[in-house]
């Protein structure tokens, strides 16, 4: 990480406390918003560690999943942990209809156990680390997550009012670089890709609560997420501006004669 100490007062740490790793990985999934206005608007997304500090960290900008961990991975890294970031399938079903679109982090702390860290899942992502692998479940401000094994893939699942249901799924297996930049490519510029074709903004809140927005449609849902459940509204389009300023920190956005969202002339 280039600036360590500037990516702490970006997530509300101080350099002098000398936090440890689990309130980092706290603190950052609840300071810095998900969102994929870059391609939502056609602009790809770098993943080049300067670029990553200055649009997350100086511009105070949030990120998709790539962004978010390999910006966290760099943090860790920073304090000397070891970080090996893993390519995962979003939702349940074959393997094969679904594109490797998320990133997963299995750390290493210094007394040799191992974690499974992600600060960068849109729709509910892990608050704190939890032991890698199957272990039980894990309760983080009023959600539950668990990891099962299936055939050859971990499986992160999260209990729902209905019961319990998959996050994603991933081999166990740390991804090259090259890999990781491909599925970001294809993520961030392939018309089929929802990250180019729709619109999310999401923050969690550190007492459970997740509030997001998202346009998959055509139509803008706002919902507001806890364990209790879900409180959604249909926005009108011309919303998404303020919504994006009020509920998620990111000013300075305006709708295009296109519709979607453009940095503000």
């Amino acid at each position: 990480m280039l600036d360590f100490d500037a990516y702490l007062h970006r997530i509300g740490l101080s350099p002098a406390d000398s936090p440890t790793w689990q309130t980092i990985h706290r603190a950052h999934a609840t300071t810095i918003p998900f969102e994929n206005l870059d391609s939502h608007r056609g602009i790809p997304i770098s993943l080049e560690q300067t670029d990553l500090e200055q649009k997350l960290v100086s511009n105070r900008r949030g990120g998709y999943c790539f962004e978010h961990n390999l910006l966290l991975a760099s943090a860790l890294e920073h304090i000397g942990l070891r970080v090996e970031p893993m390519l995962a399938r979003v939702g349940g079903g074959a393997p094969q209809t679904r594109p490797l679109g998320h990133l997963v982090l299995r750390v290493t702390d210094g007394e040799g156990c191992q974690w499974h860290a992600d600060v960068g899942f849109g729709l509910g992502t892990l608050l704190d680390p939890i032991p890698w692998g199957p272990s039980g479940v894990h309760e983080q401000s009023g959600w539950s997550f668990r990891v099962v094994a299936e055939s050859d893939e971990l499986v992160l699942r999260t209990l729902k009012p209905e019961g319990w249901s998959d996050v994603y799924g991933f081999l166990p297996k740390p991804a090259p670089r090259i890999d990781i930049e491909v599925s970001n490519w294809w993520m961030c510029t392939n018309p089929a890709s929802p990250f180019v074709f729709g619109l999310i903004a999401s923050f969690n809140h550190p007492d459970g609560r997740r509030e997001v927005i998202w346009d998959w449609s055509g139509k803008v849902q706002a919902m507001v997420m806890s364990p209790e459940g879900v409180v959604e509204t249909q926005e009108p389009r011309e919303a998404i501006p303020s919504l994006l300023a009020e509920r998620f920190d990111l000013p300075g956005f305006e709708l295009g004669p296109d519709g979607r969202v453009r940095v503000s002339s």
